[in-house]
């Protein structure tokens, strides 16, 4: 799927700090100034000279003045001198060395210290952080508030992202209730729609649709027909397996192409991807766990990349498996689980039911134990992997 798509071709926008929480960035931003901008102190005390350690602890030093942050000193130090100064305050011209407070004795104008004097203590260097004309951040960085503070720190006030993705999301079937309506006895609650838009707005994308469609073909076909004409990604759950109400595959095959419609994975066999006009479309499976764990796992690293973000493989980490897992060679199998650590070693337990209709067990699970398709019956004491959820379930 990611060679499908290539990279991104979004158009580009550009936003003050207050709005790029989360946003791609759209360009390498390279740094205008070097960081710190001059030499200043770490902490509340006195600047000296390293050179004057002798005098400090005989006949003191003469303290000249005060150096506060943005209020400099305004001399040059000279031997036997200190100056007063506080956290962030540029060093004095002559200074070397900052003692902090704690450990010096002051008697009016004089200063004297026991301590040991080693030259450049407590002084953060300019550049020492971050040199002018250093790149900072890529093209295709995903923004977190720690990259838009480093933004700011070096004064950029507005940035070029890409805009974001448009995304049309249906689910389907004449079995669902939406939330707060009375259900009938047939029914279930469309949990689906509501859990599959959480997980998307954790991405850089704009939900232009959000509806139910009933089991009628027609109006799948005008609905998703019209959407593909507004979106960049269209999203269905259910309707791409082999029941004789899945309408969704059929208008698909119909007003676009299914590059595929079945995966060997467990949960969500049937999943399709394709293409309807110019939009990507994903089908998700209708049963719950199915369908949020394929947006997850298959989804989700295509919808990253047509964002622009320059997105990593998740993190995967071996494990004990505490009790037994249950599994038929055959598929991979991406079981919830609940994660702990005994005796300093990761340990990892089925997290409930691993039905793909039941969520209780995956809600209240820490990641996936993830079992190779070949794998059987996994026995407690085993080694196995294991992904903790990403941003898109925590």
């Amino acid at each position: 799927m990611l060679d499908d798509v290539g990279t991104a071709t979004l158009n580009t926008e550009t936003l003050p700090l207050a709005q790029l929480d989360g946003r791609i960035l759209a360009v390498d931003i390279v740094s205008p100034m070097t960081v710190p901008a001059f030499d200043n102190s770490a902490m509340d005390g006195y600047a000296l000279r390293a050179a004057d350690a002798e005098l400090l602890t005989g006949a003191g030093l003469t303290v000249m003045g005060t150096a506060q942050a943005g209020h400099p000193f305004a001399g040059t130090l000279a031997a036997g001198q200190a100056v007063r100064i506080m956290t962030g305050a540029e060093l004095p011209a002559g200074a070397d060395t900052v003692l902090m407070q704690e450990v010096i004795e002051r008697n009016g104008d004089t200063i004297r210290s026991s301590e040991p004097v080693n030259i450049g203590v407590n002084v953060r260097y300019a550049g020492e952080d971050i040199r002018s004309g250093e790149l900072l951040l890529a093209r295709g960085q995903r923004l977190t508030p720690l990259h838009i503070g480093l933004l700011a720190s070096v004064g950029l006030a507005e940035i070029s992202v890409y805009r974001r993705l448009k995304v049309a999301l249906f689910s389907s079937g004449d079995e669902l209730c939406q939330p707060g309506q009375p259900r009938r006895a047939e029914q279930i609650y469309d949990s689906n729609r509501f859990a599959l838009r959480a997980m998307l707005e954790r991405l850089p994308v704009e939900i232009i649709r959000f509806e139910w469609l009933p089991d009628d073909l027609a109006a799948i076909r005008t609905a998703l027909g019209e959407a593909a004409a507004q979106a960049d990604v269209l999203i269905t759950s259910a309707g791409v397996s082999v029941g004789d109400a899945d309408f969704t595959k059929q208008v698909i095959d119909e007003l676009g192409q299914v590059n595929f419609w079945k995966v060997a994975m467990k949960p969500g066999k049937p999943f399709a991807f394709g293409r309807l006009q110019n939009c990507w479309f994903f089908g998700l499976p209708g049963n719950p766990v199915s369908a949020l764990v394929t947006l997850d796992q298959l989804a989700q690293p295509v919808l990253r990349r047509l964002t622009g973000e320059r997105a990593e493989a998740p993190l995967s980490l071996p494990a004990v498996a505490a009790t037994g897992f249950r599994k038929q060679p055959g598929r991979q199998d991406f079981q919830r689980s609940r994660l702990s650590v005994q005796n300093g070693q990761l340990q990892a337990e089925p997290s409930g039911n691993q039905g793909s209709g039941l969520l209780r067990g995956f809600a209240e699970a820490d990641g996936y134990t993830v079992l190779e398709a070949e794998r059987g019956r996994v026995s407690a004491g085993e080694t196995v992997s294991v992904q903790l959820f990403g941003p898109l379930l925590r």
